[in-house]
């Protein structure tokens, strides 16, 4: 994906690139965010994207063209922007859209677009100052964005030459200077000539009036594609996608370390916190992209912002059998369903939405192998990753006794809604809502309800039954319910009251929806960064306590499991040295990065004292730095 770089992202990349060249292919658990797309572009690589779905969903395309695509910084959609600012027709794309042909549609957003950059061209062409030249030129250089990775990936030696008759057309255009100072005139001739370059190509690949057809759409030049060359494309995530951790980052609570043991001497489930941070695991796209246990569950709780079109249908959701991340498990269902905490796991069995797992291990290689195409995990790996899990903890709550009683703090209403939690009710069969979520049993009885809210899928069907979920820490897990439906904790009240006919009085509703907060809330919920405890020192501890189980897998000549290690740390400490408040020390991180690159390249040539040698290394110049890591 195509990007202006600052500098210091460009060091980041130049030695993420360095790691990735040495360890082989590396994907970052630190997602790069993206440069905001023109909506033509956007509404291109959505189609592409979506007519890669199965069943393609016709009204998110239908929408993709008509309105901007989510968290879009311009106000317009495709269509709007192109009656705007073009003399070009989309009736042929509409039409396919209207017809929900693939392959037409694939034809005609495809000259469409093409045909957009070369209007761009021209203008730029035939501009009379360096000034309008420039803008038309941004313009078609951002437009031609929605090719650019797959012609890199397909045709390199093209993306090259297309690569410097941009450098030349940006050249060409002038400048208009500073007030006047330093003007350079636009060179007609020689845009004319890097136009050429640049409309030649697309006319020969991107404008024919037939294309071949592509079991998998993309945005190959149709030269490449007709000639059958198999090309492997970069896995990208669609405009409109969010896989960042949600601000503010929820406190994560470990059950060693509120006893006060260091995760270092944990190296099973210090590997089993590498493993839930890391991207390597899983298979296409989901490896590329950076999509790690950790980006759905930040610090072990849910992930409200991560959204990806045609895979979640609102942020904090996501349909983990589709077909996006491994078709081979595509249910042909649009059912993303809301993401749940994980705090507590080691409770909270059975495992899954509709509790089919009751091993937490069983559903941890299921999520790795069907739900994202993950390579089969070793044994060593599943143990070390339920390890860590089940270290999970609820959140501190001063307002709800071990035993689920609600302490003097918790207000009069709470108290009042307690006892209507735990009243019997007609509406629920002569149960109480406590008969299910049991107080004593950190508000969970172990089994799956059908509460009705859920459509069936057919005509009897007895497929709405879910899982019973804890009430601790739901204050700040929103959306609620399996599709996330509702949208605060007095909206479950009132669902139940309506559906259940309850019959609770107004003051009841309130009363009970004060209990649910009060045993839903924590006494200190989210992650509190300073100016010196800042996210990166916190990346910083993290990776190099992941790093530590090196003390034992190098003497163990483990190769396997210590290049999963080198590969996903050495990348993340690079990437996320970008995010450090003291710059100074960034070149010191840099360096940490590319000794364990070195570990991985020694243990590649089975040099194990090498490794340990740099791996020795590496441990004193963390010690000494970790004072300037913030």
């Amino acid at each position: 994906m195509q990007a202006t770089l600052s500098p210091n992202l460009r060091v980041k990349c130049i030695i993420v690139s360095a790691a990735a060249a040495l360890a082989g292919s590396v994907a970052l658990a630190t997602p790069a965010k993206q440069v905001p797309w023109l909506p033509e572009a956007a509404a291109y690589r959505l189609t592409l994207h979506y007519g890669n779905l199965a069943p393609v969903p016709w009204e998110a395309i239908a929408e993709a063209w008509s309105e901007p695509y989510r968290g879009a910084e311009f106000p317009d959609g495709a269509f709007d922007r192109i009656a705007e600012n073009s003399a070009l027709s989309t009736e042929a794309v509409a039409a396919a859209i209207a017809a929900e042909d693939r392959h037409a549609l694939f034809g005609a957003a495809t000259r469409l677009l093409a045909s957009r950059i070369g209007e761009e061209l021209a203008r730029a062409i035939a501009a009379s100052s360096p000034s309008a030249a420039q803008a038309a030129v941004s313009e078609a250089q951002e437009l031609y964005r929605a090719f650019g990775d797959h012609v890199q990936a397909a045709d390199p030696e093209a993306a090259r030459e297309l690569g410097l008759a941009w450098l030349e057309l940006t050249s060409a255009a002038g400048s208009s200077g500073v007030l006047g100072a330093g003007a350079v005139a636009l060179d007609d001739a020689r845009m004319k000539a890097a136009g050429k370059v640049i409309r030649d190509y697309l006319a020969a690949n991107y404008l024919t009036s037939e294309f071949d057809r592509r079991a998998k759409l993309s945005a190959v030049p149709e030269t490449v594609a007709a000639g059958g060359t198999a090309t492997d494309i970069p896995a990208t995530l669609p405009p409109g996608s969010d896989i960042f951790d949600q601000d503010p980052l929820p406190r994560l609570v470990l059950n060693f370390e509120e006893q006060g043991i260091d995760e270092k001497d944990l190296p099973m489930v210090a590997y089993g916190d590498m493993l839930f941070d890391s991207p390597e695991i899983f298979g296409e796209p989901a490896r590329s992209v950076g999509i790690a246990c950790s980006s759905c569950h930040n610090r072990s709780d849910i992930n409200q912002r991560f959204f990806i079109p045609g895979v979640s249908h609102q942020p904090g959701a996501v349909d983990v059998d589709g077909a996006f991340f491994n078709p081979m498990f595509n249910d042909r269902r649009a059912d993303s369903l809301d993401i749940p905490s994980l705090r507590g796991l080691r409770f909270t069995g059975p495992y899954g939405r509709d509790g089919r797992f009751a091993s937490l291990r069983e559903f941890s290689r299921n999520v790795i192998v069907n739900e994202f195409g993950g390579a089969e995990p070793t044994p060593f790996m599943l143990d070390a990753l339920v390890a860590y899990l089940f270290e999970f903890d609820f959140l501190p709550n001063a307002m709800v006794t071990p035993e689920g009683a609600l302490t003097e703090v918790a207000s009069d209403a709470a108290h009042r809604g307690e006892a209507i939690f735990n009243r019997p009710m007609a509406g629920l069969d002569d149960k109480s809502c406590a008969s299910c979520h049991i107080p004593s049993a950190n508000f969970l009885d172990g089994r799956a309800h059908d509460i009705g809210s859920a459509e069936p899928g057919y005509d009897g069907a007895r497929a709405g039954a879910f899982d019973t979920p804890t009430l601790l820490g739901t204050a700040y897990t929103a959306p609620y319910f399996h599709d996330g439906a509702l949208p605060t904790l007095a909206s479950v009240v009132d669902w139940f009251d309506e559906t259940k006919s309850l019959e609770l009085s107004d003051q009841e509703r309130s009363d009970l929806t004060a209990y649910l907060e009060a045993v839903g809330a924590a006494d200190d919920p989210y992650e509190g960064f300073g100016e010196r405890n800042t996210p990166f020192r916190l990346a910083f501890e993290e990776l190099t306590t992941f790093a530590s189980t090196l003390d034992t897998l190098l003497p163990a000549r483990d190769r396997q499991h210590t290049l999963l290690l080198t590969d996903t740390v050495a990348a993340d400490l690079a990437a996320d040295a970008g995010t450090m408040s003291n710059q100074s020390a960034r070149p010191e991180i840099y360096s940490l990065a590319r000794l364990l690159v070195d570990v991985g390249e020694a243990v590649r040539a089975d040099d194990w004292t090498a490794a340990e040698a740099h791996w020795t290394t590496f441990k004193a110049e963390a010690e000494k730095i970790e004072e300037r890591v913030y």
